[in-house]
């Protein structure tokens, strides 16, 4: 009873949803220490980028998904920076047009860091996203992704919400799904996004699988409402368990499909306060 009791308060000062499913029966939902997307940190990185992995090393994160070259920086010299503070990148980001051009050049990059994931999270489109936006993304990550699968790569496109504009029986994202192969295309789940598109995370999960292989670990401020822009303020990141999401169910549904990096993103003002509050609470979720 003192352990539930304990708990609960736990809970309640960190705010949480009363509506997430927080079971606590003793067997940790989320046991490992999650990685962190460096975007969260990116005007630290404009300024110095040593200082800035010194202070995401000391919330004892040692996982990073990064662009290949902050505030300048050479692949080679970010490399040797992440190698003296014991941080990995197991994922870059790379834009569209990078992947389309030259997806050799970001193999190359991704080996040059370590990376086994090379992450695309925005498809050029006008004011909707459209079915000739989706053929096209089709047809370039499957020509880009098996440029980099043939060189120990895989490319991840990360969902935004406007992926998910009805389209016959589904959605677009599902028209990219079906018409991409699995061998070149896999998928990051941004549970925040996929929410605010009217997706259920945990269905959308479940629903491909495998071809999830990141996540960005991110939650929607209660009262805001989706759409398909891909677009809304980034006030309402929020801790993690006090916002919209259920995150347990995800985060369970997850390990099942088998995500291989987790990824903390806060892309609020508030992040340096926020993220030691949902590194917190993804430590005290039991099932």
């Amino acid at each position: 009873m003192k352990r539930i009791i304990c708990s609960l308060s736990f809970a309640a000062l960190l705010g949480m949803s009363a509506t997430n499913t927080f079971a606590q029966k003793g067997t940790p939902i989320f046991p490992q220490v999650p990685g962190m997307e460096a975007y969260t940190y990116r005007e630290s990185f404009k300024k110095d980028v040593a200082a800035t992995l010194d202070s995401i090393k000391a919330l004892g994160i040692t996982e990073l998904e990064s662009g290949p070259n902050p505030n300048g920086l050479t692949p080679e010299a970010f490399r040797k920076m992440l190698d003296e503070r014991g941080l990995t990148v197991p994922a870059i980001g790379a834009g569209y047009d990078d992947i389309v051009k030259d997806p050799a050049e970001v193999a190359r990059k991704a080996k040059v860091l370590g990376a086994k994931y090379v992450m695309v999270a925005w498809i050029p489109h006008k004011k909707e996203f459209t079915l000739d936006d989706a053929k096209k993304a089709a047809a370039d990550f499957n020509r880009a992704g098996k440029v980099l699968q043939e060189q120990g790569v895989t490319l991840c496109y990360h969902n935004h919400g406007y992926e998910f504009q009805p389209y016959q029986n589904g959605t677009l994202f599902d028209y990219l799904a079906e018409n991409t192969d699995p061998k070149y295309l896999s998928f990051e789940m941004d549970m925040l996004w996929a929410y605010h598109g009217g997706q259920d995370p945990v269905k959308l999960l479940n629903k491909y699988g495998s071809r999830w292989k990141l996540m960005h670990l991110k939650d929607l401020r209660k009262g805001v409402k989706g759409d398909l822009t891909g677009n809304t303020s980034t006030e309402n990141d929020v801790i993690l368990g006090t916002g919209q999401l259920d995150v347990p169910a995800i985060l369970l549904a997850a390990k099942k499909v088998g995500i291989k990096h987790y990824f903390i993103e806060d892309e609020s003002p508030r992040w340096s306060k926020q993220v030691p509050k949902t590194m917190a609470y993804l430590k005290s979720l039991k099932e």
